[in-house]
């Protein structure tokens, strides 16, 4: 899949130290899934170099072209200086496209700082930015009738207003919902027979959809609904060149086998969640770490998920290994992003992974690494930056404490210490209005308070 992006890699070898002048793409967006992420980040500043130029021609243009650059780089590191980068490149090409009366580049500019929102806010869990992302669509979109923008920003808007009602939605609405999304992608195919770029976009455009397809399946349990989910991802890669688009090929991929795992969760069919589960690993053997870091540990952690359902499900210690493994490999990413809310919940279900070996064994020492590992995760978390990632550290610590009581039938503090870190959580929880989160904390605090008939 990758192997033109190696031919790449191995051609410029010898000039990795500094990037070309005007990059290897030539401002074609489409061909930045053949670069790994260290290629790109040279691609980004090699787009800055251009941009700037004095001689430079259509300086909004090259702007632009920068800041979708800076984007994906942030996209598959996590890195906030990238991203910060992008934002500022398609801020600027805005306002250049404003002053030179050019009304479609200046919309196109205003999506693309729209989506450097939106990815701020889904990989670093800042719900702010989907407000600035709103206006910034709302804005392109009543400037614009057609062109590539329009379809963008009504995609964008689609997905802010999806992932607002998660957590609301019945079946028929959310069904409603999604099918708002094939006005935009069909537009997108549209575009896409003339402009390459644009098949990755709608592309893209059904996999948000697939998204949010399965957070509706996922808690209304319904089936149907997933399925759906897991049709779209599938139609989404088969649309794609994989020789050609790497990258969103392998994302479809990723997602298909995510909507196959959680729609076996949700039925409780263990085949079909194994099914999902192999088809993640099948998924993740084409993709490499150095191609797409943040990716990479996203479908690790994606594996490791169904694994420990498939634990849950079938009462199998090995499954819960593995599921930790899995969580053991995303940390090599997630380790050197602090501040990404996927490494809190990586760290978390990890200890909950070996609390239910220790549980299904009775190995006491499985408790103790996992118990050591969340009390580190826990102080590296700061309860005013991220309160909500602090407080789930605290329901699992919470967690590894009652298994403790559970498995040996003693008490030396553990049943108070989880009490006082289960109150903690919940009115983190409370404050900021996490209804299920808070009853989840209610049901372990009853728990833990009715272990103490149990031990001595």
């Amino acid at each position: 899949m990758f192997e033109l992006g190696r031919e790449l890699k191995r051609f410029f070898a010898a000039d990795r130290g500094k990037a070309p002048a005007d990059g290897l793409t030539g401002g074609d967006s489409s061909l930045l899934e053949l670069l790994d992420s260290q290629l790109l980040a040279q691609e980004a500043k090699a787009a800055d170099v251009a941009a700037g130029r004095i001689s430079a021609n259509d300086k909004p243009r090259r702007r632009l072209e920068a800041a979708i650059v800076w984007r994906e780089v942030a996209r598959r590191t996590g890195d906030p200086v990238a991203l910060r980068k992008a934002a500022a490149a398609a801020e600027t090409a805005a306002a250049g496209f404003e002053a030179a009366h050019r009304k479609d580049g200046w919309a196109r500019a205003r999506c693309e700082q729209a989506f450097c929102a939106l990815l701020g806010a889904e990989i670093f869990g800042d719900p702010g930015l989907n407000a600035a992302a709103e206006i910034a669509f709302q804005e392109a979109r009543n400037h614009v009738k057609g062109g590539l923008a329009a379809p963008l920003a009504d995609v964008g808007l689609l997905a802010i207003e999806g992932r607002a009602s998660l957590d609301r939605l019945d079946a028929p609405q959310a069904r409603e919902l999604a099918a708002r999304f094939n006005a935009p992608i069909m537009a997108l195919d549209a575009i896409a027979k003339r402009v390459t770029a644009a098949r990755a976009l709608a592309a893209e455009a059904r996999l948000i959809r697939v998204e949010l397809l399965c957070g509706w399946g996922a808690r209304l349990k319904d089936s149907d609904l997933l399925y759906a989910a897991a049709r779209e991802a599938a139609a989404a890669g088969d649309r794609l060149d994989e020789a050609y688009e790497p990258l969103t090929f392998a994302r479809a991929r990723i997602a298909h086998g995510q909507a196959l795992a959680i729609r076996g969760e949700a039925v409780g069919d263990v085949d079909a969640l194994a099914g999902g589960a192999s088809a993640l690993a099948l998924a993740l053997d084409s993709l490499t770490r150095d191609h797409s870091p943040l990716d990479w540990a996203r479908t690790q952690v994606a594996l490791a998920q169904s694994l420990q359902a498939l634990g849950e499900a079938s009462q199998d210690a090995r499954a819960f290994e593995h599921a930790v493994n899995c969580y053991d490999r995303a940390g090599m990413v997630l380790k050197d992003n602090p501040t990404l809310p996927l490494r809190g919940l990586a760290a978390g279900s990890r200890a909950l992974c070996l609390a239910r070996s220790a549980e299904l064994t009775g190995d006491a020492a499985v408790l103790d690494a996992a118990e050591a590992a969340m009390k580190i995760e826990l102080a590296a978390l700061s309860p005013r930056r991220d309160p909500v990632g602090w407080a789930l550290a605290q329901l699992h610590l919470a967690r590894l404490y009652e298994a403790r009581v559970g498995m040996t039938g003693k008490d030396r503090g553990e049943r108070a210490a989880a009490l006082m870190a289960l109150e903690a959580a919940l009115d983190v929880f409370a404050d900021h209005g996490l209804r299920s989160l808070s009853v989840l904390t209610t049901d372990a605090m009853e728990r833990v308070r009715d272990l103490g008939s149990r031990v001595r």
